[in-house]
């Protein structure tokens, strides 16, 4: 069986060396405006589940519209970006994100929660086409040997998004404190009309500038010269022969497939954890914070993502991204373990050091999940993005668990997923193209 390089993504075919670092530097911004309005959606839960009294299932719909998207449109994104390219996939995957924003205005003035709703599963629609078209296009701007690199570097900013949205969210959006169920239950119906309308149009201004913002961007795009590139001009470096042709769709490699579980059960474990860790951290015999205390650490879960995948740019151009995926994953569960098995300071911080090691995670598997598709790289990258679905269905089940033995032996289940991923770093992202043959 042929053994995959270093890396997990093909370059651009070989030739007159040419410099991607515009380029790379301007999709930058993609990373991080997609984290930026993920990340609001932490804001926007609270915010609307006291505009509409809604209670916390209703409220999670938010959540879960939002992330099966991923899975209702990450295939047809992929055939977008085969048949246009991916300059052209990420300016429309722009304009829809900016249409997704732009909805939020009607639903905040008809006050409708199911039209809100429809803007998040938009604006997830088009995040999702610009994960599918730009991820792939960082991987093959340079050489294979540095491609798991370059992501994890974008990757980075995108995780600087995350860092930043919550508290400007909070500035713009909360600035009208959200009353609880029973001060709103004392307000008579003039003065609630008012407070609905005025924490209504707190979501207006911001995703209206939002838009602005995504509609610039598709039209700066549209007008830069980036390397026109469609997935039918990837080789390997060493000029050999495009693995493309080996399988006639790209759901018959093996390590494409395995890389889709991988990241099904590392979102959901990423996902799981950090929906956990304000209720994990005000137990007794974990640290006994109030909710408002553990929120603030929660900080260092999302901030270890960003400053590890920084290190982890610079680290995966010495080593393997497979051996580095697996570390991280080995070591990410050895502090799921201890977590569970220990209390006080120990499980605290063990917890909360996870956000470090799975930084790297996400970005390695997907380019070893594209490495070798060729005129498939699209369709593959549609496929690994779909299994983003995870974030929706796995804290769902830890959930389950949690409620029945108990939050603290709940986090077996990530602790699973983190060994299935240090299996696919060893093991299955090997390519299977000697099957074939």
């Amino acid at each position: 069986m042929a053994t995959a390089p270093s890396v997990s993504s093909n370059a651009v075919s070989a030739g007159p060396k040419r410099n991607f670092t515009p380029a790379l530097t301007v999709l930058t911004s993609l990373f991080f405006m997609w984290g930026f309005l993920t990340a609001l959606n932490d804001i926007l839960i609270p915010h609307l589940k006291a505009v509409f009294a809604l209670n916390y299932t209703e409220a999670m719909l938010i959540q879960f519209v939002f992330f099966i998207a991923y899975f209702v449109v990450s295939i047809p994104s992929g055939w977008i970006v085969e048949k246009l390219g991916y300059k052209k996939g990420i300016v429309v995957g722009l304009l829809v994100a900016g249409i997704g924003c732009l909805l939020f205005y009607p639903a905040a003035t008809v006050r409708w929660y199911p039209l809100f709703l429809t803007a998040f599963f938009v604006l997830a629609a088009g995040i999702t086409l610009l994960q599918v078209a730009a991820n792939p296009y960082v991987a093959i701007l340079g050489k294979p040997s540095t491609a798991s690199s370059r992501l994890n570097l974008t990757q980075a900013f995108n995780s600087l998004g995350t860092t930043i949205a919550p508290y400007l969210g909070s500035l713009l959006i909360l600035s009208v404190a959200v009353k609880t169920s029973e001060e709103i239950a004392l307000l008579d119906k003039t003065a609630l009309t008012a407070y609905q309308l005025a924490e209504a149009a707190a979501v207006q201004t911001p995703y209206l500038g939002l838009a602005a913002a995504l509609i610039l961007l598709s039209a700066i795009f549209a007008f830069l010269k980036l390397p026109q590139l469609k997935a039918a001009d990837i080789q390997e470096e060493t000029g050999s022969e495009n693995f493309d042709k080996v399988y006639d769709s790209a759901w018959k490699y093996k390590h494409l497939v395995l890389g889709a579980v991988g990241i099904f059960v590392y979102v959901g474990a990423e996902v799981a954890i950090g929906s956990f860790l304000v209720n994990y951290l005000s137990e007794s015999y974990i640290a006994n914070f109030t909710e408002a205390e553990a929120g603030k650490f929660v900080s260092f879960y999302w901030g270890g993502a960003m400053v590890g995948r920084f290190i982890g740019s610079a680290v995966l151009r010495k080593l393997k991204s497979g051996h580095v995926l697996a570390f991280n994953a080995i070591a990410a569960a050895i502090l799921v373990l201890t977590t569970m098995l220990t209390s006080g300071d120990i499980a605290m911080w063990s917890v909360l050091l996870i956000g470090l090691f799975n930084s790297i995670m996400f970005p390695t598997i997907f380019t070893l999940g594209v490495y070798g598709l060729g005129d498939h790289t699209g369709q593959g990258s549609g496929i690994l993005i779909m299994a983003i679905v995870g974030g929706a269905l796995i804290p769902v089940a830890q959930g389950v668990l949690a409620d029945s033995i108990g939050i603290q032996q709940a986090f077996i289940l990530p602790f699973l997923c983190y060994l299935y991923i240090a299996y696919y770093g060893m093991k299955g992202s090997v390519p299977n193209y000697s099957e074939a043959k």
